[in-house]
């Protein structure tokens, strides 16, 4: 009798190339679906047509002065911010090997946030072009004290060990930034929803700043791509096929700082982007990284202005920082996956 499992692709298709595609092509849909959809909600509710009039037709009037000043940037950052985030996050747990891994639980975004908020108090919010310098230093530092703490003792650097090492640097950050806030009313007023991941109040300025950077992160992502994929086979496997995986490493590391510095300068320390988005892509369409990269970016980017738009047309008026609606997300999702993830210790 003839079955499924007689023909390979019938048998896996998630990991054909008419499948990829195909599933690449419905969530870039749904990303321009969903970046359309938000801006047409907030305190006050507009159409397709006023959107696309405010536009592409302009006239000044406070509808399209909403859209193009208000909503287009926020729509645009979330788009970035998602897409930044899941592709650090799909990356860290490929060059870990932690499924666990992402650029908010292994203190990158942490040590981005405190080093925008240094900035912020010794410079002002004045000097706010610098923030992006301040991000990616922040990110680079904390991605480097992690790997020290994580080396520390027999086994080198475990998945638990860089968990728990990033875990710590996390929580120690956060309380440094916490405490200069708490003492600095003029910067806690201007970072009070940047500090918990928030989208509102970005500017087109903002978001031209910072996307160049996040963009070329994207592209170097993809380039490297096949050799991210070698890399979350393991050490073996790499040295079998001639790669310098410590090379390779560093070359990704560098990739996340950009990924993940671009998003906290934009958006603040937004978490659980990186850490759902790459197991629902190696669920959906395998675990070839030249898929699962560009599967993150859009998935990151669909799930970011998603919440972003839900949140402001449940609750029109409130404005929410995103970060929380995430948390809520992620909290149950990183439980699920300690308790069924053995694999890390």
């Amino acid at each position: 009798m003839t079955t499924v499992e007689s023909f390979p692709a019938a048998a896996d298709f998630r990991r054909t190339g008419v499948w990829r595609i195909s599933v690449l092509l419905v969530l870039g849909g749904a990303m321009l679906a969903m970046a359309a959809i938000a801006l047409t909600v907030g305190s006050s509710d507009l159409s397709i047509r006023n959107v696309l009039d405010a536009l592409f037709q302009f006239d000044g009037t406070r509808d399209h002065v909403v859209v193009t000043a208000v909503r287009l940037p926020r729509v645009l950052a979330a788009l970035v911010v998602g897409s930044a985030l899941g592709v650090a996050g799909a990356i860290m747990q490929a060059v870990t090997r932690n499924p666990l891994a992402s650029p908010d639980l292994l203190g990158i975004n942490a040590g981005a946030a405190f080093a925008i908020v240094i900035a912020i108090v010794l410079w002002g919010t004045e000097a706010s072009f610098f923030y992006i310098w301040f991000a990616f230093a922040g990110a680079a530092i904390a991605a480097c004290a992690v790997q020290a703490l994580g080396s520390i003792g027999p086994g080198g650097a475990t998945p638990l060990k860089l968990a728990l090492a990033g875990a710590i640097l996390t929580s120690f950050l956060t309380a440094l930034t916490t405490a200069i806030l708490i003492f600095d009313q003029a910067t806690l007023d201007a970072v009070r929803l940047w500090s918990i991941g928030s989208l509102a109040d970005r500017s087109m300025a903002a978001v031209a700043a910072v996307a160049p950077y996040a963009l070329i992160g994207l592209a170097a992502a993809l380039v490297i791509a096949r050799q991210i994929t070698v890399l979350s086979l393991g050490r073996d496997v790499a040295r079998s096929v001639g790669q310098n995986a410590a090379r390779w490493r560093w070359v990704s590391g560098i990739v996340v700082v950009l990924l993940a510095g671009s998003a906290v300068a934009l958006a603040g320390p937004i978490g659980f982007v990186g850490l759902v988005i790459p197991h629902i892509a190696r669920l959906v369409i395998g675990a070839d990284y030249r898929w699962i990269l560009p599967f993150s970016a859009l998935a990151g980017a669909v799930l970011l202005v998603t919440a972003d738009g839900f949140l402001r047309g449940l609750l029109p008026g409130k404005d929410i920082p995103v970060g929380v609606t995430m948390a809520l997300i992620g909290a149950p999702v990183f439980i699920y996956l300690v308790r069924t993830r053995t694999g890390m210790r």
